[in-house]
């Protein structure tokens, strides 16, 4: 039996990212890569690329698959290569009324191919604060409330920042989510969900129209779950770019 692909999962490793703002981040990766190699190749695909690998743990970015998936490609001898890298990315955020600094952290992921496997996906998590609309209006004072997680996976012509992706999501829901809250900042976020009431569905449109309005993304997919306070299951809502545009 001729097994072609082959490759790795879950390897830890800690990297430097690109910030928006000029800096770099230090953060732990988890990589995994996988490769379709021409039959007969018998080299150690493991070597081969954690020694590419360890040339840009430095500093990446976006850009930075353009330069690897081409030397995997060529080190490997490998009709195809997949790329995906998930790290915790953290943001400076200023508490809306007492400017209280804390570190808010989100979930993203760097996925290229080259090859047959062509293309580059970034994704990014960011919790987000739901007020549902229909408790708002049944009830003589008070809503329900809760938690949810926006994922955006977005492919692009040039290049874009995880920020404003972040951006994007916050924007998009009844409210933000903060690490610190002090009590006025708590006010506040209570009462700015309360006057934005918001089904998942609503989110995901919001997120949609938005990513829709940016020239640079060619196509998206962007899921809403909502860990709901008063029922056993969640709330979920998707929408794909290519069933909408």
């Amino acid at each position: 039996m001729n097994i072609q692909t082959v490759g790795l999962k879950g390897l830890k490793t800690p990297i430097r990212v690109k910030e928006k703002s000029g800096g770099l981040q230090n953060t732990i990766a988890t990589i995994s890569m996988q490769a379709r190699l021409v039959e007969g190749n018998r080299d150690n695909c493991v070597a081969i690329f954690t020694s590419i690998l360890n040339e840009y743990l430095d500093e990446l970015s976006v850009t930075s698959f353009s330069s690897i998936l081409p030397r995997l490609q060529r080190d490997l001898q490998a009709k195809s290569v997949r790329l995906e890298m998930s790290f915790p990315y953290f943001i400076d955020k200023k508490a809306p009324v007492s400017d209280t600094h804390s570190l808010m952290e989100y979930t993203c992921t760097f996925s290229g191919g080259i090859g047959d496997d062509e293309g580059f996906i970034l994704t990014v998590s960011a919790p987000v604060t739901t007020l549902c609309p229909c408790s708002k209006e049944i009830s003589a004072g008070g809503a329900h409330n809760q938690r949810g997680e926006v994922t955006l996976n977005v492919k692009f012509n040039n290049f874009i920042w995880v920020e404003d992706l972040i951006k994007m999501i916050e924007q998009s829901a009844s409210c933000e989510v903060y690490a610190l809250l002090k009590r006025p900042d708590e006010k506040y976020v209570t009462e700015k969900a309360f006057n934005n009431p918001m089904f998942v569905e609503d989110v995901v449109r919001k997120v949609a129209v938005l990513a829709l309005e940016d020239s640079n993304i060619t196509w998206f997919s962007a899921g809403v779950e909502s860990f709901e306070s008063i029922h056993k299951h969640s709330a979920y809502a998707y929408v794909d770019s290519d069933e909408v545009r």
